[in-house]
């Protein structure tokens, strides 16, 4: 019955359209300027977040943090910091600390490549970048194998063409492109196949530098014009437990000399390089976190900075990362907390420590993000593709987490309740009891753009389904990149900047390139 109603209904809108009646506009939702809707959830009390910032202060002034670099503790010295050259340990006053808090911003614009692109940064705000830094890709047409330059561009690509993603990321590594060479590709890939905000690897000033000159360049900005703004972020991990290492240093230095962003992100796993406990994790997490705020504000007090967390538990019986698990919820819950208590824009993660793209992927990526979206994240990295703790990247995970996320962007857009929505005068006045609401004014009007319309979920019945091949959602997923990937659609670009750019590259590469520093 109800599938004769469907016909009946599509039957009526195709003779609207003969007939010279407009076209229902089909569902249009803006997924680039994300507002987080969900209300933050606690795990703890007002006074625990507070005794927790108490004990990061006193770690950073009483216990230190190994500075390995030594421009870093010269900076920190200088700012008032007591620094132990012998040891290279630096020991933060609380006093440095609340001064970087202060300095830092709040909320800041980050400049894509196209304005539509551009990006808020502040509590509320929301953004989603897919999994980052896999030394390995997958597929199921190709397998698990290194990552290339080819798995490179091709996942640039793909993040290009969905908008729920606002910001680029280095998906994979691609190690067939030279170290003193692969700043060029994979920059060059970002410019050029995506207008999303670009992200810049950490790995000594020549790297970085270089890379800044090609954005400014391709982007057509002026030295003023790049300070002022940032156009590209980083990500710093710092080596936990408090160790702060070389390149890492040097990138939170060079961002903020530059005016551009650096995303300072502790990887801690409770009962591994962090205390077993949440509470303590996210402890030192923060105080680490702090130490490199401090450093960075030091350098240049407002330079854009964001807070950041990736702390979940290790499988005690193995050792390895696990993910999305109760405790990683929590750990992200309970760095919002401490996100907020400063009033920065901050990062969380989510991501899958399974084998491949099954339910156990499915549901650690999906817990892992709902912990993010509950703790107010401003940006959730990881938030599709990943596998195996980060190890591989997955092209139909890819797909297929897409799904989810796009789901949560048609939220964000929140719904109304005027007259024309309860409808009472197009739709329920309109059926008699028993009836059904298929041909009503009001659907009828709506029919096209009511709904979400999925990308990979299928919704036909069994027998439908199982005529049309019976295809699970790994390889539907599988013809979705294979046919986005055929389509080779590409933003437009100045050609003249785009030869400039290949000519610098050529130029800077036959000179040496600039190997990474350690």
């Amino acid at each position: 019955m109800t599938d004769a109603l469907l016909d009946q209904s599509r039957g009526k809108r195709r003779r609207g359209r003969n007939d010279g009646t407009p076209s229902i506009p089909k569902r249009v939702m803006n997924y680039s300027q994300l507002r987080n809707p969900f209300p933050t959830m606690n795990v703890f009390s007002a006074d625990e977040v507070e005794s927790m910032h108490e004990t990061a202060l006193r770690t950073l002034e009483d216990l230190g943090v190994r500075v390995l670099l030594p421009e870093a503790r010269k900076i920190l010295a200088q700012g008032g910091a007591r620094v132990d050259e012998a040891n290279q340990m630096a020991y933060i006053g609380r006093d440095m600390v609340q001064a970087a808090v202060k300095a830092a911003p709040k909320s800041f614009l980050c400049k894509a490549g196209a304005r539509p692109r551009d990006i808020k940064m502040e509590l509320g705000c929301l953004s989603f970048q897919p999994g980052a830094g896999c030394p390995n890709a997958t597929d199921l047409q190709r397998g698990r194998r290194s990552g290339s330059g080819r798995d490179f561009r091709e996942l640039i690509q793909l993040t290009q063409h969905f908008d729920v993603f606002q910001m680029v990321a280095p998906l994979v590594e691609p190690q067939d492109i030279a170290t003193h060479l692969r700043h060029y590709f994979t920059t060059q890939a970002q410019l050029t196949l995506s207008d999303k905000f670009p992200f810049v690897f950490s790995r000594g000033t020549p790297q970085v530098l270089e890379s800044f000159e090609m954005i400014k360049d391709f982007r057509g900005l002026s030295a003023a014009d790049f300070l002022a703004n940032p156009y590209c972020y980083t990500i710093i991990n710092t080596n936990s437990p408090r160790t702060l290492d070389i390149p890492m240093a040097q990138g939170l230095i060079d961002f903020a000399r530059y005016g551009q962003m650096a995303i300072v992100t502790p990887f801690t796993l409770m009962g591994a390089m962090a205390p077993i406990t949440v509470a303590g994790a996210i402890t030192l997490s923060h105080a680490e976190v702090l130490a490199a705020i401090t450093l960075n504000q030091l350098v240049r007090p407002g330079a854009p900075i964001c807070y950041g967390t990736f702390t979940s538990n290790v499988d005690m019986k193995s050792g390895a990362p696990a993910l999305g698990t109760p405790s990683h919820f929590q750990a992200s819950l309970a760095a919002g907390q401490l996100a907020r208590f400063l009033g920065l824009p901050w990062r969380s993660a989510a991501g899958s420590a399974s084998n491949l793209n099954d339910v156990q992927a499915a549901n650690e990526n999906q817990m892992g993000l709902w912990g993010c979206l509950m703790a107010g994240a401003s940006i959730i990295i990881h938030s599709a593709g990943w596998l195996e703790s980060g190890l591989s990247i997955s092209y139909e995970k890819l797909i297929t987490d897409v799904e989810v996320l796009n789901m949560i962007a048609e939220l964000c857009a929140g719904n109304t309740a005027t007259t024309d929505d309860i409808g009472y005068e197009t739709a329920i006045k309109e059926v008699d009891p028993s009836g059904h609401f298929f041909a009503t004014t009001q659907t009828m009007a709506r029919y096209n753009s009511a709904f979400y319309e999925p990308i990979v979920h299928e919704y036909a019945n069994f027998g439908t389904w199982t005529e049309r091949g019976a295809k699970d959602a790994n390889i539907r997923a599988t013809a979705v990149w294979q046919a986005i990937l055929a389509a080779d659609q590409r933003p437009a670009t100045d050609v003249a900047r785009v030869e400039a750019l290949q000519s610098y590259i050529a130029q800077r590469s036959k000179a040496g390139g600039a190997p990474p520093e350690s």
